[in-house]
């Protein structure tokens, strides 16, 4: 598990607040390198290779200029050996600093793209770990930006890592190599060190919370836009269109103007970046002119300074990168963590123990109660042989699709307990999902499932007659959760998906709502001819369908409140009869 400092931390200074950033920054590099160190490595030696032979250029230059082209001018001669010595080591340092930059850009853009992916694949093997309860406490789009943009985010800190770790060694050697050369000189070019890095700690204090309040709103319209593209058949019969683009619209402004604050900001950081060290050497040209003028150091000496000084310059820059990459990386570090610091739930299906033999499922005293604290199941205690084809009725709300969650592990019981046959659930939801591949896919799910028993799984499922009229049958690739197809032909590839997969225990939750009476009942009279092999719980609200099963459980009041064939319980339970007579009512006005 990996995690930062706590962002609640809150200080009554600005130094300590600075200081509290900066370790958090530190925490975090620290962090994102163990990934992969040796990766990391690698690419810091190149970018060190490439700072000793920037500063030793310097000295290449300063030896052709003295040895050569002095001696060309003053003594109207040329040595020939002096030049050749020059061209070797401008030559060598110059294949030597290529080479650490190859090395360098290589292996940080290798760094920062594997680390990005081993921590999307943390996330995102968290995410899939956790159970039905933790996603349901989410949103799609709030998840799918921690995982994508807010991983990117926390690795983007490592592309300028390795060469801001290059320009410290540079700093440290050619400081002193500027102070050996002129001490004078280097004094005045030193001091730029210390006002460049007190620039860029402040830059960083002052953008920190604008790229805080970026990455959080960044976070928030991905999650606006997922739920409004998910809901535009609603948006779009409601004529909510207006208004679902003004509430887009409100998210983005404040994303826009947090981002505008932020650019302002790093538009006057890099404007000083730019005008500070460009002032200094002008004052160290001045200076320098005089000292050589004075004696006191050769045109060779002064030319490597202002060449070795401005060679520095653009690398400082990189320091005012690394510092202004740390809120954004910071920002999706922590909204990242905040999903890696959660506990994994426990899985309810692991609680859910083996039946006897001869029992599909077996629920004793089940009690559920949804986390506003209204009870939905109480109580509820049932037994199902294996081989029966179960009919569950109850009016709208009682419970009844909470029940079967609860049956296939979805779902934890706050009591009670529930065990079920070996061979393994399979639930068909009311509404069915399907996904943007081909048919064949959304029925085996990938999983090596012969293809007889996929047409046999068709035929059950009455799925061959549009099945055979596609272009392609079964190689057909559905449209976004099916969309190409109707309703009624998405619930029977759902059943056809689970019957396919040949569970023993087979879970509809009102599967064949959206068939005509015709289809449904051919459909429960196949179910039926699996008899011995699985068995069927099926949630139904057709009075024909409900007649078709071996047994009906009335639901009512969070618990069974009676059992037996359709004719029993209409003979003996005023209750049922009342809402199969609400069912046939309903069927009739519809």
């Amino acid at each position: 598990m990996v995690s930062v400092v706590d962002e609640s931390v809150t200080s009554d200074s600005p130094n300590s607040e600075a200081k509290s950033r900066l370790k958090e920054a530190a925490g975090l590099i620290a962090k994102i390198v163990k990934f992969h160190p040796r990766l990391f490595v690698i690419a810091v030696s190149g970018a060190a290779l490439f700072a000793v032979c920037t500063v030793a250029s310097s000295i290449g230059l300063r030896w052709v200029i003295d040895e050569v082209i002095l001696v060309r001018f003053n003594e109207n001669r040329s040595d020939a050996g002096a030049l050749a010595i020059g061209s070797a080591i401008i030559i060598g340092i110059g294949l030597l600093r290529a080479f650490g930059v190859v090395i360098r850009r290589s292996f940080a853009g290798k760094t920062e793209w594997r680390t990005a992916e081993t921590i999307t694949d943390r996330v995102l093997d968290h995410v899939v770990a956790q159970p039905v309860k933790w996603h349901r406490s989410r949103m799609t789009g709030d998840i799918v930006a921690r995982c994508g943009i807010d991983s990117d985010a926390s690795v983007s800190i490592l592309a300028p890592l390795p060469f801001s770790s290059s320009v410290l060694v540079m700093m440290v050697v050619s400081a002193a190599w500027m102070l050996y050369v002129d001490i004078t000189l280097g004094v005045v070019a030193v001091c730029v060190f210390p006002i460049l890095l007190s620039l860029n700690i402040g830059y960083q204090r002052r953008i920190d919370r604008y790229y805080n309040q970026a990455q959080k709103e960044l976070g928030t319209l991905s999650e606006a836009v997922h739920e409004s593209f998910d809901g535009v058949m609603v948006v779009k019969s409601f004529g909510a269109e207006q208004r679902e683009t003004a509430r887009l619209a409100d998210i983005t402004a404040r994303l826009r103007d947090a981002r505008i604050d932020a650019v302002a900001i790093r538009s006057m950081f890099e404007a000083m970046l730019d005008a500070i060290p460009t002032l200094i050497n002008i004052a160290l040209i001045v200076l320098g002119a005089l000292r050589v003028k004075s004696g006191d150091m050769t045109v060779g000496e002064l030319s490597s300074f202002i060449y070795l000084f401005s060679l520095l310059m653009f690398p400082l820059r990189i320091i005012g990168y690394l510092f202004s990459e740390i809120p954004h990386s910071v920002a999706g570090w922590r909204r990242v963590n905040e999903v890696l610091s959660e506990p994994i739930g426990s899985d309810p299906a692991l609680k859910i123990s083996r039946s006897p033999q001869d029992v599909a499922i077996q629920i004793e005293n089940l009690s559920y109660a949804h986390n506003h604290g209204s009870k939905v199941i109480d109580g509820l205690s049932l037994k199902v042989m294996k081989g029966e084809t179960v009919a569950l009725v109850g009016a709208t709300g009682c419970g009844k699709t909470t029940l079967l969650h609860l049956m296939t592990g979805l779902l934890e019981p706050s009591g009670g307990s529930i065990s079920v046959g070996d061979g393994g659930v399979a639930l068909v939801f009311q509404e069915a999902f399907l996904f943007a591949d081909t048919l064949a896919y959304n029925i085996t799910l990938g999983a090596e499932i012969p293809a007889e028993r996929q047409e046999r799984a068709i035929d059950i499922a009455q799925c061959r007659e549009f099945v055979d009229a596609l272009e392609t049958g079964l190689d057909t690739t559905m449209g976004e959760r099916g969309v190409s197809l109707s309703g009624g032909q998405r619930q029977r590839v759902a059943l056809a998906r689970a019957i396919a997969h040949d569970r023993a225990l087979l879970l509809l939750d009102d599967t064949t709502s959206a068939l005509d009476p015709a289809t449904e009942a051919k459909v429960i009279n196949n179910l039926r001819s699996l008899a011995g092999r699985q068995t069927v719980l099926v949630v139904a609200s057709r009075p024909s369908t409900i007649a078709l099963a071996d047994e009906v459980l009335f639901m009512a009041d969070g618990r069974i409140s009676d059992r037996g064939t359709h004719d029993e319980l209409l003979r003996r339970s005023p209750k049922y009869q009342e809402l199969i007579r609400a069912f046939e009512d309903d069927r009739q006005k519809k």
